[in-house]
């Protein structure tokens, strides 16, 4: 993937994303390929993922490739524990793969571009 094309993360209420995944599954509602792919109910939580640090540890995993966590986590200083959690939560939007080969887990960036769409 090209990891300098950006993402379209959208920001929307619960209760909207609802109304428009249930939209989506009766076939009521064909979402745009345009349209975001991920979607945050606000942007305190959009702020909490995306964070300077998350960032900043995208960057490093996209310059370094690292092949686990463990090699991440000496590059980082950060504990493999945290790397883990964090990469956990950046893997549920997209923004990261986590690639298992043999009894490693390598992660992998997707994107470490953001285009934000409030609705």
């Amino acid at each position: 993937m090209d990891t300098n094309k950006a993402i379209r993360i959208g920001i929307m209420s619960q209760e909207k994303i609802r109304e428009r995944m249930l939209n989506i599954a009766r076939g009521v509602y064909k979402p745009d390929p345009s349209e975001p792919k991920i979607w945050f109910t606000s942007m305190r939580s959009l702020a909490e993922v995306l964070s300077d640090e998350n960032r900043a540890l995208l960057h490093i995993i996209k310059d370094t490739k690292p092949n686990s966590i463990k090699e991440l986590s000496e590059v980082t200083g950060r504990k493999p524990s945290n790397l883990s959690r964090t990469l956990k939560t950046l893997s549920n939007y997209g923004i990261v793969e986590l690639v298992k080969e043999s009894k490693q887990v390598k992660p992998i960036v997707n994107t470490v571009s953001f285009e934000i769409l409030a609705a």
